[in-house]
């Protein structure tokens, strides 16, 4: 009883700070979004800008509401590397968008702005058929292989990492490159945490994973049949 209340409490803490932390996010976004339309004189790209804040806002607003109405997990990742893993992949772009790069040519920024704003509605897209299942920790809540997961089987860290690659464009540094480079192997770790807590909590998985791609998309004809 102790310990069913025990993930209760735990389950309710996670929810309730999602949900803060990206209600906040979504609120400042919708600001921005103001701030851009009232604009004296109207900066550069103001209708890429405009579309890619709309397509956050959305993907924040996403969040806030499966957030809330998540099922409950099955099955949880063991120790504290994934719950870290999870968190430092999740938030370490954060800080990017604070530090000043280098100058970016009007192309460049077209380009960036251009694959935030597609990776981001992509990643609202995916996270609408993710449901309820979704969760940023290494969780298992209800297996989910329609849709975009009928072509890989973490479609959203591949339409955030477009978006991440948008705005490593955009703050163009070292630092920015580097950030990159260690959350994409974050993300690959979470794969890996991930798909072993779905191995053990779904026995159809292992099907499911024989027939489609990790993260890279591969034609029909190219993958791999079950046995």
């Amino acid at each position: 009883m102790t310990e069913a209340r025990g993930v209760a409490v735990a389950e309710f803490l996670g929810r309730g700070g999602l949900v803060a932390y990206f209600s906040f996010a979504a609120v400042v976004q919708a600001q921005s979004i103001l701030q851009l339309i009232e604009a004296s004189p109207a900066p550069d790209n103001l209708f890429l800008q405009i579309l890619s804040r709309i397509a956050s806002l959305m993907f924040l607003s996403l969040i806030v509401i499966l957030a809330m109405f998540r099922l409950k997990p099955s099955r949880k990742a063991e120790g504290i590397e994934p719950r870290l893993s999870a968190i430092a992949a999740t938030f370490l772009m954060v800080p990017i968008v604070m530090v000043e790069g280098g100058a970016a040519s009007k192309e460049a920024t077209a380009i960036g702005i251009s694959l935030v704003a597609l990776g981001t509605a992509l990643s609202a897209y995916v996270l609408f058929w993710l449901g309820r299942s979704f969760s940023i920790m290494a969780e298992a809540r209800k297996l989910v292989d329609r849709g975009p997961y009928a072509i890989v089987r973490h479609p959203l860290y591949v339409t955030e990492a477009i978006a991440v690659l948008g705005m490593v464009i955009l703050h163009w540094s070292f630092i920015a490159v580097l950030a990159f480079v260690i959350q994409s192997a974050l993300q690959l770790r979470r794969m890996h945490n991930e798909e072993k807590v779905l191995r053990a909590a779904f026995p159809e998985y292992a099907t499911y994973a024989e027939r489609t791609p990790q993260w890279f998309p591969m034609p029909v004809g190219w993958r791999r049949q079950p046995a």
